[in-house]
Formats: C-alpha cells, sequence, structure tokens
C-alpha cells in the first residue's frame, strides 16, 4: 500500500465549505435579534429563510467529524497502529482541553469559567480515544461498531431509561445530551450539548472510508463515493417517509408545500439522529464524489479554510465575540448589562441582536477577516510538517 503524501483536494474543498457555513450558525446565536428567544427551526414562528440558515448548519457538524476520522484513516496509513493509537489519545486529550480552556472561553468571555461547556471539538476529541483503544483491540471493529452507534442508538428513544443517578448521566453524557447541565456549586456547571458517542460512529465509518483513499483508483473512487452517497441519501428518504424510526421529531403536513417539505428536513441534531446522519454524511460522500479533481478559483477560495479547519475554527469564536463586545457598546448598554440572566455568554443580552441580513454581512465579514491569516498558515504549515507539535494546530 502507497503512502499517502499529498493533501486530497476534494476533503479540502468540503472541509472549507462546512467551516464557513459553520460559522454563519455562531454568528446567528450571537447576533440575531431572536436567538436567545425563539427556535429558528420552529415551523410555526419561523421564516423560511431563518429556518434556512439554521438548517444549513445541521451539515457542519456531521461532515466535520466524519472527515475528522478520514484524516485519522489517512494518518494511519502513514504510522503503525500503535503509533497511530497513541497519536489519537494525545491528540484527544489535547483537543478536549482547547475545548474547556480556550473555547469555552471564546463562547462566554468569563474569566472565571463558571460553566464549562462541552462540544463537537470535546466529541471528536473523545471520539479519538475511543478510536485509539478500537486500533488496539482490531481494525476489524471499527466499521461494524460505528454503524451500530450510527443505526442503533435511536432504540433509546423507545427504551425505558434511568431518570435519576449516575446512570441518567451517563446516559445523557453519552447518548441523550441536548443541553445537558450539571451543576457543580451554586455558581458553576458542566454544560454537555454534545453526546459523545452517536458523533463516534460518524468518526469512526469516516475512518473506515480512509481506505478508498489509498487503495482504489480515482475513477473507481468517485463512483463509489457517488452510489454510496446517492444510497445513503435514499436510505434517509425511505426511513424518514416512514416516520417510524430514526428520528424523535416525526415530521408532519404543515399548512403549505414548503412548509411540509421543511418538515421533512427538520431533523434532530441533539443527539445526530439516524435521519440526520444520514441526510447529511450521504450528501457529503456526493460532494466529495462531485470535487474529485475539481480546480477552480471558488474550490481554492474553500481550501484554504479546509487546509487548516482547527486554526480557522478556534479563532472565529473570539472574533465573533469580540464584535459583540463592540457592538454592545454601540447600542447604548452599560457595564450593568454585560451578565445577562438567561444565558452564560457575557455582552450577549437576550433582547441584542439585528436582522437576519446585518447577520448575513457580519458572518462574511468574520470569514473574509481569516482568509489571509489561514493562508499564512497553510503555507507556514507545509513547510514545518516536521515539527511535531504543527500536528496538533
Amino acid at each position: 500500500m502507497e503512502p499517502i503524501t499529498k493533501r486530497i483536494n476534494s476533503v479540502d474543498i468540503l472541509r472549507g465549505a462546512v467551516m464557513i457555513i459553520m460559522a454563519l450558525d455562531h454568528v446567528r446565536e450571537f447576533f440575531h435579534v431572536t436567538a436567545m428567544t425563539q427556535d429558528p427551526l420552529n415551523l410555526q414562528t419561523s421564516t423560511p429563510l431563518l429556518f434556512f440558515t439554521r438548517w444549513i448548519t445541521h451539515f457542519c457538524a456531521p461532515i466535520f467529524v466524519f472527515l475528522s476520522g478520514l484524516s485519522a484513516g489517512l494518518v494511519s496509513k502513514k504510522k503503525t497502529r500503535q503509533d497511530t493509537a497513541r497519536f489519537l489519545v494525545k491528540r484527544g486529550l489535547w483537543l478536549i482541553a482547547v475545548e474547556l480552556v480556550v473555547i469555552t472561553f471564546g463562547l462566554t468571555f468569563n474569566p472565571l469559567y463558571n460553566i464549562l461547556i462541552f462540544q463537537v471539538i470535546w466529541a471528536i476529541g473523545l471520539s479519538m480515544i475511543i478510536l485509539s483503544l478500537l486500533l488496539r483491540i482490531s481494525t476489524k471493529l471499527i466499521l461494524p461498531f460505528g454503524l451500530l452507534l450510527i443505526f442503533g442508538h435511536d432504540l433509546l428513544n423507545f427504551l425505558t431509561t434511568p431518570s435519576e443517578g449516575i446512570g441518567d448521566a451517563l446516559l445523557k453524557i453519552f447518548f441523550t445530551a441536548k443541553g445537558y447541565f450539571v451543576p457543580l456549586t451554586a455558581t458553576r456547571g458542566l454544560l454537555f450539548l454534545y453526546a459523545v458517542l452517536p458523533w463516534t460512529g460518524i468518526m469512526l465509518v469516516g475512518f473506515s472510508l480512509s481506505d478508498w483513499y489509498s487503495t482504489l483508483d480515482f475513477e473507481k473512487r468517485r463512483r463509489y463515493l457517488l452510489y454510496t452517497g446517492s444510497a445513503v441519501l435514499l436510505l434517509f428518504i425511505i426511513i424518514r417517509g416512514i416516520n417510524q424510526y430514526g428520528d424523535p421529531s416525526p415530521w408532519s403536513i404543515q399548512k403549505d408545500s414548503l412548509r411540509t417539505v421543511l418538515s421533512f428536513v427538520n431533523v434532530s441534531k441533539y443527539p445526530p439522529s439516524l435521519d440526520y446522519t444520514t441526510l447529511t454524511i450521504g450528501t457529503a460522500l456526493i460532494i466529495l464524489s462531485l470535487t474529485e479533481g475539481v480546480k477552480s478559483r471558488f474550490g481554492n477560495f474553500l481550501s484554504v479554510y479546509g487546509k487548516v479547519p482547527f486554526f480557522y475554527y478556534v479563532p472565529h469564536f473570539f472574533i465573533i465575540h469580540g464584535l459583540v463586545v463592540i457592538f454592545f457598546f454601540l447600542n447604548g448598554y452599560a457595564a450593568k448589562d454585560i451578565v445577562p440572566k438567561n444565558n452564560p455568554f457575557l455582552f450577549r443580552p437576550d433582547e441584542f441582536g439585528f436582522n437576519i441580513w446585518i447577520v448575513y454581512l457580519i458572518w462574511m465579514g468574520v470569514v473574509l477577516i481569516l482568509y489571509k491569516p489561514c493562508v499564512w498558515f497553510a503555507g507556514y504549515k507545509q513547510k514545518n510538517s516536521e515539527k511535531w507539535w504543527i500536528r496538533y494546530l
């Protein structure tokens, strides 16, 4: 098997696209006037544009996790199994530390860390540690275990599970969390937004798919990606159409055709349901197929962010929240308003914000601000790839 020595452009393009779209949701959460008071996916109160703004970002986290698994698989082609396992443990622990120390501060701007927030980077980090354990046991377990987690975890919606105690806490942290708060003291706590194991399943499938990039030629891989992605999307349509298993929120006929379609695709992210995963990963596989060998200015633009996703991801929170602070004072808020009543994000009062078009303008500004730094770091990373620490950024 030949080692993979070059970056895969289609992967960088797709990852760059989801990184850019991901920023839209974070800008919306901080800047849209109803972000703290209204569910943008509630078809009874939302507008089609607001719904789409939130819904399109559903593709970001699963594709990000999937490509993290794919990247780990590509790394494993250059190392022994034991070396890969050790690297994944260290990488996973590093990601969890960054999530709790750096990203939590970027989100909250709270130097006292009254709330530690566990979201997608935490899920990726712990999933890497789980992946390392499977590598030590048997690589043959990785794909079946991943598929079992994806297809089976929705069974918990039909089972009687613990409602209190350590069993309830572990179940929520690993399987069902969608905003699970664990109070530690009267003023401190842990907020789990991402239940780990459903995301682990997505990473394991991504890891397994890396074999296609080391054993298949260009045309065969492109066909496999296209056919598999199409089959996964067809599976989504069938399961969602049956409306009995695969998502805790069934779709329903709405007052018009557009809202009925929106109800059909309004799948559950927390935790990622089977419907959610098949919709997003099926789409990802098709995009990977269509972008195989593509060379264009827009593709090059997207790949800039895709080559350095972690370098882009961490600072973008600080830029967004820093802009919030500026607009906070420009809008006449004072020091007494810094700590909001109903959310953990300092300088973000519940009633603060702007209309959706301002949100889009700020989003484009944030993305463009990071373009030149990402270009620089991509070049720096390529020139200094032999340095051990560069693999952690």
